[in-house]
């Protein structure tokens, strides 16, 4: 059994991606070729942003992100401890301050309640993260943004597909930060990522920061990165996007099944999707106490699972200067010992996940 399972797509579409790829052999534009300005049209229409502009990762995405809003050395950018270390590491990247704020314990998203306390004067941006494939409470973080003129940045790079009242992921802010990293839900087979704005004087400093700062050739305003989506992965992307709807309608069915089957489990939470959300299940995600016990387990019959992000940001030590301590961010660290991630992807079979019901129970019986 495989933890996210990549083969299947493949073998599924995998002629037509080939066929896309030698397109792209042929014509040779093989940086920012027409593939690139399809995929950015298509994305752009998913979502409902007015713009959407690929660039070579999600942390790049970020970074650039932060970039065209000016953020640098002294400034402050709001985020969560419980991520992957690339969001709070773009904000440091530039020199300015990682600030953060505890999760919710429902959703294990930014706690909206505690935003507003720690808004500075320094503070240059908001940047939530949509963790595990479920959005914020975007509305309310937004509506505390806009009483300080703050931008909000989504990270999406789990949540691209997700919806957030009716609305799509990306597309629920100032700007949406997404990743196409291969077990991302919108995966390619490399490294991309996208942004997403309906401002149209953002939209054009992503397309310079992208290629090192340059509004046209030889003319650079702004300095930039060697940012570009390459024209390959914007060829498979567009392939695996027409597929894409109905891989979100397996996860959506295959996270059902796993809470169904393991919601009368004491000592364990299953994920809880917001009111007003639908998730993608980029993993599926439960809490527990035993965590150790229940993963040698699933080792044992050979299942593999996943502990991500068991060292909260503010207890990294990279981020020691900050002076966070253990205590400071209860529910993250919380949330970080106790999470474990099960086998998730479109095409796990139902076979396999009942095993992986089967021993989980099996373990708490």
């Amino acid at each position: 059994m495989q933890f996210i399972d990549l083969k299947s797509r493949h073998k599924l579409i995998g002629d037509k991606i080939s066929a896309h790829i030698q397109k792209v052999m042929e014509h040779g534009q093989f940086i920012l070729g027409p593939e690139v300005r399809e995929i950015e049209q298509k994305l752009a229409e998913y979502t409902g942003a007015k713009h959407c502009v690929t660039v070579s990762s999600g942390t790049d995405s970020l970074l650039i992100s932060l970039m065209a809003l000016e953020v640098g050395v002294g400034d402050e950018v709001i985020t969560v401890p419980y991520t992957w270390i690339s969001t709070a590491e773009v904000i440091s990247l530039l020199g300015a301050k990682p600030v953060f704020v505890d999760i919710r314990p429902d959703t294990w998203n930014m706690d909206e309640t505690m935003l507003e306390v720690a808004i500075t004067d320094k503070t240059k941006a908001i940047m939530p993260v949509s963790i595990y494939g479920q959005c914020s409470d975007m509305d309310a973080i937004n509506a505390i943004a806009e009483k300080y003129n703050i931008p909000v940045i989504e990270d999406a790079a789990q949540s691209f597909g997700a919806t957030y009242k009716g609305k799509k992921s990306c597309n629920l802010s100032t700007i949406g930060s997404t990743s196409f990293f291969p077990s991302k839900p919108l995966g390619c087979y490399g490294d991309g990522g996208a942004l997403f704005t309906n401002d149209d004087e953002l939209a054009e400093k992503f397309r310079w920061i992208r290629v090192h700062g340059q509004e046209r050739k030889h003319h650079h305003p702004i300095l930039g990165i060697n940012g570009r989506m390459d024209t390959i992965q914007a060829a498979i992307l567009l392939e695996i996007l027409d597929v894409f709807p109905d891989e979100i309608k397996k996860r959506e069915q295959l996270g059902k099944t796993y809470s169904e089957g393991l919601a009368h489990l004491d000592d364990l939470e299953t994920p809880r999707i917001g009111e007003h959300n639908t998730s993608v299940y980029a993993q599926y995600t439960i809490l527990a106490r035993q965590r150790e016990e229940i993963q040698q387990s699933l080792k044992e019959k050979e299942i593999p699972s996943v502990s991500y992000y068991s060292v909260p940001l503010h207890l990294q030590p990279v981020f020691n200067h900050l002076g966070h301590q253990v205590g400071n961010f209860p529910v993250a660290e919380k949330v970080a010992n106790q999470c474990l991630s099960l086998p998730m992807s479109p095409y796990l079979s139902i076979e396999d996940q009942i095993t992986v019901i089967n021993v989980m129970l099996s373990v708490k019986s």
